[in-house]
């Protein structure tokens, strides 16, 4: 059953993918599904992108076997789309066209400044969907009894997101994260029912069932972050992390309009919000209906805690009614997943196709036909690095991995958007420093942290850490140095090149882009201030 409900999902978004393959007729549909997606639907797929493996599988689970400290994930990536409503989707809509490197372009009129922008596209794009195959992997092992392992479901669900985004485009991908997204509520909002009548619709019985079960100090801080300083760290990622991120980012340019764009983000926060509330019903129920021994030998991160709820909720295993929960729900994550990828998938390729490809190396030369044939050979480049990642980082909860990138995107990415909007002075060489000492700093941090660096257990078959060595850096998140790291190399960089630049020219571009960014001047059809 489980296995049939998959393969009908995965038929209905193939089925999309070749719909939406006869509408791409230009290098605009490809990218940006030609900039007519409405704000209803871009807000739904923006919920469909956002509520990724890592929400749906990976905070299920830390919730079961962390409590508070696993819910702070739940609440640091719901406030963060405030950053993105009040900062960035309006400016980002009228100052660019395909992509993050667009916008920074508009001001910053340095070919360098689009290079290293994609580079930090690329990068973060790969981080977050190593979380997303690494979850597909552990979904499919426990779809086929065990059968295929995750050293071969990871490659499968390479080669389906390299089919979704190479025949149909960003069309494909937005109606597939649609399809997703209602799917993945209506999952959600069945589980959340079942459990409240579990617990005579109160709250509070659950947290005290969940406290007697774990203990008081279950439902308060320190049981995953013992280091205070690590919450916080993890909690400045989530929370800034959303406004650097180019998936999401790429979505305010399927949209007509800026305002098109403010409507999506407000549509999204009520699902996205709607979704994480649940998450914690999710997360305390599967530790009282479980129990962390069965959550842990179905999957040592906690992965599986979601499907194997359902399978409880809906009768228990070995029932009818417990197969199709479980079936369900794992089909519904196996279709988070593919839409997912598939929507990192064209972020990373788009950026490399547009912004270093024809932007950098060929001057902006490029053809449609040219573009859309290097922009596919960049998407089967992308699948084939995710996987082999994904490989590589298979027994890590997902939620964690896409803290990660949020911690990249947040440090690179977030200071050089907030710079160029708002700070006169800045410059080409400051954007660079900003990008480029924010992703180094970032992934340094990251390589000596608890992530890699660790001791196992001598009895451990398969260790939790690539490095067998006592951390150096103690905590696992690295965004309470790292972002502030990005910010001080932006504006030294600023200050390096400052000497080099014509300054009253780079003020009166600084003029123009506010104009621009804050009025939509001069985008579709509107009329210019300046010639």
């Amino acid at each position: 059953m489980t296995l049939l409900l998959a393969a009908l999902i995965v038929a209905l978004t193939l089925g999309i993918t070749f719909w939406a393959s006869r509408r791409n007729t230009s290098a605009s549909d490809f990218y940006v599904a030609g900039g007519k997606i409405s704000a209803t639907q871009n807000g739904i797929a923006i919920a469909g992108d956002y509520m990724s493996a890592a929400s749906f599988l990976g905070i299920t689970g830390l919730i079961a076997l962390n409590g508070y400290d696993g819910f702070m994930y739940s609440v640091g990536w719901f406030i963060a789309y405030l950053t993105v409503l009040f900062i960035v989707a309006e400016p980002l809509r009228n100052l660019g066209k395909y992509t993050l490197a667009d916008m920074l372009v508009y001001r910053l009129r340095d070919p360098r400044v689009r290079m290293y922008a994609a580079v930090s596209t690329i990068v973060v794009s790969t981080f977050y969907m190593i979380a997303q195959v690494v979850g597909a992997g552990s979904l499919i092992s426990l779809l086929s009894g065990g059968v295929l392992r995750p050293e071969l479901a990871i490659p499968l669900v390479g080669i389906l997101m390299i089919v979704y985004v190479v025949v149909g485009g960003m069309l494909a991908t937005t109606w597939v994260q649609i399809v997703k997204a209602v799917l993945l509520m209506f999952a959600t909002i069945v589980m959340t029912f079942l459990i409240l009548s579990r617990f005579g619709f109160s709250f509070s019985n659950l947290l005290g069932q969940v406290e007697a079960r774990s203990g008081a100090e279950f439902l308060g801080a320190g049981v995953k972050y013992k280091n205070p300083i690590d919450l916080i760290s993890l909690c400045m990622a989530l929370v800034l992390g959303t406004a650097g991120l180019p998936h999401i980012l790429v979505r305010f340019y399927t949209v007509p309009t800026a305002q098109d764009a403010r409507k999506s983000v407000v549509w999204a926060m009520v699902l996205i919000g709607a979704f994480y509330v649940m998450t914690a019903f999710m997360g305390n129920a599967a530790n009282v209906l479980l129990g962390r021994d069965a959550i842990v030998a179905a999957n040592a991160a906690g992965n599986m805690a979601a499907p194997l709820l359902a399978q409880a909720l809906f009768g228990g295993a070995g029932t009818v009614g417990g197969e199709f929960g479980l079936a369900f729900v794992t089909a519904v994550a196996f279709a988070t997943i593919l839409a997912v990828v598939a929507g990192l998938t064209i972020s990373a390729s788009t950026s490399f196709t547009h912004d270093i490809y024809n932007g950098v190396l060929r001057g902006g030369q490029v053809g449609e036909a040219e573009q859309f044939k290097v922009a596919r050979l960049a998407t089967v480049a992308v699948g084939i690095v995710a996987i082999l990642l994904g490989l590589l980082a298979k027994n890590q909860n997902v939620a964690f991995l896409v803290a990660l990138a949020f911690a990249i995107a947040a440090s690179a990415n977030l200071p050089v958007i907030l710079f160029t909007l708002f700070w006169k002075k800045f410059n080409a060489t400051g954007a660079i420093w900003g990008i480029v000492g924010g992703i180094l700093t970032c992934l340094a941090l990251i390589a000596v942290s608890p992530n890699i660096r660790g001791i196992d257990p001598p009895e451990k078959t398969t260790g939790r850490h690539v490095v067998q060595a006592a951390p150096i850096f103690p905590l696992e998140n690295p965004g309470i140095v790292s972002i502030p790291a990005g910010f001080l190399f932006a504006v030294l960089g600023t200050m390096v090149g400052a000497a080099r630049r014509n300054e009253g020219e780079d003020e009166r571009r600084f003029e123009e882009m506010q104009f621009r960014a804050y009025t939509g001047s001069g985008v579709d059809g509107t009329v210019a201030a300046h010639d």
